[in-house]
């Protein structure tokens, strides 16, 4: 048998998750299904199977901390299989264990999958914060954003939607409320990634929404925390600021006085504002947080940088008010139309 030949189809399932996915990864093959018999259903063949167990059992699994995240369920050919099952997966795993030999068990993570990082523990500390954030400011490169280059600021129902003015950062009595501004610092948040901003703003159906293209007028300095930090050799994970700083911006509103402590930092040192991580950068491309091979992080693996860079879509914030002081402009106004909104999804266990 080739190794590209079907083996299963998504009939063969009686998980409706599984077989959902089993559908969506499948090919269309000609013919019966080896394993079944039926026809006109979606087949797999054992490389589709090992990412439909991966899929629904690894990825599925995935369970997030404040800083990090780890799948519960792992699966390899070592270990039999010694996870409880619910009644409509039983079928289903025996299936996967006869067909791929393996078996599915509760995964064990090294613990710089949940933030147990050296860095990032320093950095919630008050007493060693700023140790931390004047490494990033020193390791961390600066980016020139020049007058060629644009990005795209969405307003939500503004009240004067064609008036440049609306288009600069947030007035007084919103500031201190983003990932990165506190009260009297403001700080005009935007993205070259116009899906991302309209995301980002939370916009539904009944919204009246607007979007402005903006590009510098004069060359800008920001300090880029979007890129994948190259580190020497013999830093591990538990060392690593660029794992840091990248589980930093995939967390949720807890991690705020310390992003905000960092663009603080990057302001009082001169630069014009940061480029990030946009929080939704795995949600917008559909990947996996925090993907390993045989336990180490695959941002550590230098053949995998760019793979890994790639998962990133970076986000602006610039320091003050850019347009009411010129050096951003406010290139068009148009009125975005939502036409059509899409869902992707798969599925995961329960019982993990």
């Amino acid at each position: 048998m080739a190794d590209d030949d079907p083996i299963v189809c998504s009939r063969c399932f009686t998980d409706t998750g599984l077989r959902f996915d089993a559908e969506r990864i499948g090919i269309d093959v000609p013919g019966a299904c080896p394993n079944c018999g039926a026809e006109g259903f979606k087949k797999l063949p054992q490389a589709g199977l090992g990412a439909l167990a991966h899929r629904y059992f690894v990825w599925g699994s995935m369970w997030r901390t404040r800083y990090g995240a780890a799948p519960l369920v792992e699966f390899n050919e070592h270990q039999k299989t010694s996870i409880e099952l619910q009644p409509w997966l039983e079928q289903d795993v025996r299936l996967i264990e006869r067909l791929l030999k393996v078996g599915f068990f509760h995964y064990g993570p090294r613990l710089w999958m949940l933030g147990e990082i050296e860095p990032l523990k320093a950095l919630q500390r008050s007493r060693t914060r700023q140790s931390i954030v004047d490494r990033i400011l020193g390791e961390y490169p600066e980016r020139s954003f020049s007058s060629d280059e644009s990005f795209y600021r969405v307003r939500v129902n503004p009240s004067a939607p064609g008036a440049p003015s609306h288009y600069d950062s947030p007035p007084p009595e919103h500031s201190g409320r983003g990932r990165l501004d506190v009260k009297g610092q403001p700080i005009l948040y935007g993205s070259p990634d116009l899906e991302i901003c309209i995301h980002e703003c939370r916009v539904t159906a009944e919204d009246d929404v607007f979007v402005a293209t903006l590009s510098p007028t004069k060359t800008l300095r920001l300090l880029d925390l979007s890129v994948l930090l190259k580190e020497g050799e013999g830093v591990t994970e538990f060392e690593s600021l660029d794992i840091t700083v990248h589980m930093l911006f995939l967390a949720g509103r807890h991690s705020y006085r310390l992003t905000r402590t960092i663009a603080e930092a990057a302001r009082i040192a001169g630069f014009d504002g940061l480029i990030y991580p946009s929080y939704f950068s795995l949600l917008r491309l559909g990947k996996m947080p925090f993907q390993t091979v045989y336990g180490i992080s695959q941002r550590c693996i230098e053949q995998l940088h760019e793979h890994e860079q790639a998962k990133t879509i970076p986000n602006l914030a610039l320091f003050g008010r850019p347009v009411a002081t010129g050096s951003v402009a406010v290139k068009c106004i148009d009125r975005l139309v939502i036409s059509r909104v899409a869902y992707e999804f798969h599925f995961g266990p329960t019982g993990a």
